[in-house]
């Protein structure tokens, strides 16, 4: 499956980033549909969007207009954007531990799908309308991934069978769930998940009508460019071999691989320091939030602009990068390889800014302003 090369007319708004007072967002609707096909495309079943990597009301809606019809909601704030796009929307509510306030709300959304990884949480979900799905969290060893989301949420086989006995005999419909980690580059930790959730259904004598492997594709990091093709290929021949005839239906939730390059960034220089450093317009407690604990971006996703628009394309040479802001802190980890001449007026466009960069941001030390232009289609 060949990533398709969708034009990028940023360079056409460079001027608004000197005009902008903050961080310009450039959106590119034709690049999310396109992801959207890829997913819909090659995934071999349900595709659902995870809503929390990115809410803004235009990726919502150019999701319902490109097909997308289900949601993995973690908030009830969550349920209330997609609600305001698509109200027939369908809401799986994956976050496994909610307080009763949470729940109550979620109930009046009319969420479809619950999971939980423990019997406390099955308990606080109380009485549940006729064909609830409740999806047991699954967790093993991670591999190949970024961070692990088992450190929070999930429970071990062994438990998640005895969940799935009391699930199957409440009378709701039995599922699991799991999720690789971020940023999942092992395309095989997909089929060792799967081999154990049917381990998990034969332990607890139960059938279960969907197995979700949750979200964990890889988004393009400017480094080698992720091909979803085997992950997908992988995720389906897995499903035949170990469950055969009584294979259930699948669930995906991409998140960051669905919306990340459809959002370039365009960061102002504020300063060139001395001894080399440089200063942004915005950080770790912005657009750069993840870059705390993720590597930054590759230099293929990176570009330099002069006041007059033209592309600085000299040499490269690794500086410390700030944000505004007063906290020594307001860092990136690693440093950043920028054009010798990059000069204060200067603007960085970073692609591949669509995941998290804008749901993480805040407004520490006045700084955080957000503007989001929509890209011209061609």
């Amino acid at each position: 499956m060949r990533h398709e090369q969708i034009p990028h007319p940023i360079e056409h708004h460079i001027q608004d980033a000197f005009a902008a007072e903050g961080t310009v967002y450039a959106f590119s609707p034709a690049r999310l549909r396109a992801r959207v096909s890829l997913f819909q495309g090659g995934f071999p079943g349900l595709v659902t969007y995870a809503v929390k990597a990115n809410d803004h009301p235009l990726v919502l809606q150019t999701l319902v207009d490109a097909g997308m019809q289900a949601f993995d909601v973690a908030s009830v704030a969550e349920m209330q954007r997609v609600r305001e796009i698509n109200p027939t929307a369908v809401l799986h509510y994956h976050n496994p531990v909610r307080s009763r306030q949470e729940i109550e709300c979620a109930k009046r959304f009319g969420v479809r799908s619950w999971s939980i990884d423990d019997k406390t949480e099955l308990d606080k979900l109380g009485d549940l309308p006729k064909g609830s799905e409740i999806a047991v969290r699954f967790k093993l060893p991670m591999q190949g991934a970024a961070y692990d989301f088992g450190e929070k949420f999930g429970t071990t086989p062994e438990v998640a069978a005895e969940l799935l006995k009391i699930v199957a005999a409440r009378g709701y419909v039995p599922c699991l769930t799991f999720h690789p980690g971020t940023q999942c580059t092992d395309h095989t930790a997909w089929a060792r998940h799967i081999k154990a959730a049917v381990q998990i259904c034969e332990a607890a004598g139960v059938r279960i009508a969907r197995l979700n492997v949750g979200g964990g594709f890889a988004a393009d990091r400017g480094v080698v460019y992720p091909d979803l093709s085997p992950v997908f290929a992988e995720i389906a021949q897995a499903k035949d071999r170990y469950f055969g005839t009584e294979a259930p239906e699948l669930v995906c939730e991409p998140g960051r691989s669905m919306v990340s390059d459809s959002f370039s960034v365009m960061l102002s220089v504020k300063a060139v320091r001395p001894n080399g450093a440089v200063i942004l317009n915005d950080g770790i407690y912005g657009a750069l939030a993840e870059w705390r604990d993720m590597a930054a971006i590759g230099t293929r996703l990176i570009r330099v602009y002069d006041r007059h628009g033209v592309q600085r394309k000299d040499e490269l040479r690794p500086r410390v990068v700030f944000g505004p802001t007063c906290d020594s802190l307001d860092r990136v980890t690693q440093p950043m390889a920028l054009p010798k001449s990059i000069a204060e007026g200067d603007v960085i466009v970073v692609d591949g800014m669509g995941a998290y960069s804008m749901s993480l941001a805040c407004e520490f030390n006045g700084y955080g302003a957000i503007h989001v232009i929509k890209l011209e289609e061609f």
